[in-house]
């Protein structure tokens, strides 16, 4: 009614209210009412934004691969934005250009560029295999970027999911990396027999050395034993000398204490025919009768024989001499009574 309208946003939205080129209200998730004849408002979204793109560029070796990502990004902000930029709506919400189109192309081509010149100096297989360090490039180029800054807004990531070229090429590509397979296949063949080979060499050797060190073991083992056997004799012969001369020692003491007790028994003899000859001394010039009769022997067959023996030695002067049977008789039954006994 009369040019006054209300219009509301949401939260993720921020709102610039200009009025006769005054800014009269701005902030996120407004609702107010404005006079539309004299008002503009601009509504720029706040939220991350997922921009998917794809582009062609040509490597090193002039192959062409096409690249295809993801690039999410936010407005950071949003009144930088909209000095660059028309994100004014109408009174129903909706925007009247669609300039958004345009601020998700300037950041493709910021990315484009920064992925051509790295891919300008590398060939098809290795951009192929580039995926991560191209989204490291184009992250580092939009870090770098001064169109980005003057955009005002903030890059959260990029995500590279394919990098791929031509189907002719990808086609000679898996040709030309079969081929390389089977190559590497046959290889792997070949150097497996060789290796084979090598360790059966290697275990025959083995076996020609376990078997040299076996003999050799044998060899000293049979010296060692050589050694310990004449060690033995050595040892027997050195135990039959100690023992020959043990007995030697022993014959010699033998010797010296059979010299020793003959001396011992010579001055043992001297020593009692000493005594022997100092108690007799005194009686050698005594007559025997007189030594008789010290005996004091009271035996009559004794002084039987005496006077016999005294007879014997007088015969001489005796003219007859008779000598009763019965004493006879009685002297030599005693003397065959002794010899019985004896």
């Amino acid at each position: 009614m009369f040019g006054i309208k209300h219009i509301k946003f949401d939260s993720m939205t921020h709102i610039f209210h200009h009025k006769k080129g005054i800014v009269k209200r701005e902030g996120r998730g407004l609702s107010f009412f404005y006079f539309a004849p004299s008002s503009s408002i601009v509504a720029i979204p706040m939220g991350s934004n997922n921009l998917p793109f794809i582009f062609n560029e040509s490597t090193n070796d002039y192959q062409t691969v096409s690249i295809q990502g993801q690039i999410s990004y936010k407005i950071a902000n949003p009144k930088v934005l909209s000095n660059i930029l028309d994100f004014t709506v109408k009174d129903n919400g909706q925007y009247k250009v669609n300039d958004i189109e345009k601020l998700n192309q300037r950041i493709i081509n910021a990315a484009q560029t920064a992925t051509s010149s790295m891919l300008h100096d590398i060939k098809l297989k290795e951009s192929i295999r580039s995926a991560k360090k191209i989204e490291q490039t184009i992250f580092a180029g939009f870090e770098s970027s001064q169109m980005i800054e003057m955009l005002g807004i903030e890059i959260l990531g990029v995500n590279v999911l394919a990098v791929s070229a031509t189907p002719e090429m990808l086609r000679a590509l898996e040709t030309g990396t079969r081929e390389q397979l089977q190559q590497e296949a046959d290889q792997a063949i070949y150097t497996r027999r060789n290796f084979a080979v090598e360790q059966e060499r290697i275990i025959k050797e083995t076996e020609l050395n376990t078997e040299i060190a076996v003999e050799e073991k044998i060899k000293q083992i049979s010296e060692k034993k050589m050694e310990t056997k004449v060690l033995k004799s050595q040892n027997d012969r050195k135990l039959k000398e100690m023992n020959l001369q043990a007995d030697i020692a022993l014959e010699k003491q033998k010797k010296i204490l059979l010299e020793q007790k003959n001396a011992n028994d010579k001055k043992q003899a001297d020593a009692k025919g000493y005594v022997i000859a100092t108690t007799l001394k005194p009686y050698k010039d005594i007559d025997w009768k007189v030594l008789t009769a010290l005996n004091n022997n009271t035996d009559p067959k004794f002084n039987v024989s005496l006077a016999f023996r005294e007879l014997a030695q007088n015969a001489d002067k005796i003219g007859n001499l008779n000598i009763s049977p019965d004493l006879l008789e009685s002297l030599l039954s005693d003397n065959k009574n002794n010899i019985q006994r004896q």
